[in-house]
């Protein structure tokens, strides 16, 4: 979904725009990058999973097209963190912990995203208010909350928490810019308050997504017991077929609880534009208190 023409259009917004890596070879990576950089002059990311398959190759191409700053998902960056280190490439992991988030300063990265349950995608278990102060009370490195974030009075309660900033994804996937099919987009603009659910505990590899029949059937598995193998054989190929071919009752469509606030479909400018004010207006607010 954070593909070239939607990273750089929030980059050229004022954003810091992420290429998703995702499950994708590393020449897929590479075009994006390359892309990417005819899109803007400004400064940009890749979001490297560290479960992918692909994730040596990716790891290689990142370096070698030199991206300035990368964020990492589902492991621990820590043996490819000097790599980076020597051409100057910014890392931040997301964390779900404050034990993850003092490992990674140790470590050396530069800052840290600390994610709470309510995002979209693979989550952890502590929620956004909890989990930011702690973190940003444990580590000394730059803090940036995720999950729940959806407008201008999430940006100052992230800031208020002791962030430095906040990331962005679900609302980010309603952006004109974003290459997920418009069916993706729909079922998050649709969705309501209770709209998600969090699939696949058992596995150990926790997601959220839209409730839809794909949702149910991971439930029943859930129910059943079943194994780690019959997760991995329904869930092969979901996202896909939710964000290339539009599948709204069998893809996988990842979203975080804050779907109920997306109501529209917006230019990224536009979301950034709204937030920034939406915070000025909730800080004069503040003013009156």
């Amino acid at each position: 979904m954070a593909t070239a023409e939607l990273a750089a259009a929030v980059s050229n917004a004022g954003g810091l725009g992420i290429i998703g890596a995702g499950n994708a070879p590393a020449d897929f990576v590479r075009n994006e990058i390359r892309k990417v950089k005819k899109l803007t002059e400004k400064p940009y990311g890749v979001n490297i999973m560290l479960l992918s398959p692909f994730v040596e190759d990716v790891i290689r191409a990142v370096y070698e097209e030199r991206v300035p700053v990368i964020t990492t998902g589902a492991g621990n960056p820590a043996k490819y963190i000097p790599l980076f280190k020597e051409i100057g490439t910014k890392v931040i992991p997301v964390v779900p912990s404050v034990a993850l988030a003092k490992k990674m300063q140790k470590d050396g990265v530069d800052a840290v995203i600390a994610e709470g349950t309510e995002s979209g995608g693979h989550v952890g278990e502590l929620t956004t208010m909890a989990l930011v102060p702690q973190v940003v009370d444990a580590v000394s490195i730059p803090v940036i909350a995720a999950g729940g974030i959806a407008d201008g009075r999430g940006f100052v309660s992230a800031l208020a928490l002791g962030a430095k900033g906040v990331q962005l994804g679900t609302v980010f996937v309603c952006a004109e810019e974003c290459t997920a099919h418009d069916n993706y987009k729909n079922a998050i603009v649709k969705a309501g308050d209770r709209g998600t659910v969090v699939t696949g505990r058992m596995t150990g590899h926790p997601v959220r997504i839209i409730k839809n029949k794909l949702a149910r059937e991971f439930e029943k598995l859930e129910t059943n017991h079943s194994s780690v193998e019959e997760f991995e054989k329904l869930g092969a190929g979901r996202l896909k077929d939710a964000v290339v071919d539009g599948d709204a009752d069998f893809g996988s469509i990842m979203a975080g609880q804050i779907s109920g606030m997306v109501n529209e479909i917006r230019p990224a400018r536009k979301i950034i534009e709204d937030m920034i004010n939406g915070a000025k207006d909730t800080i004069s607010s503040l003013k009156n208190i």
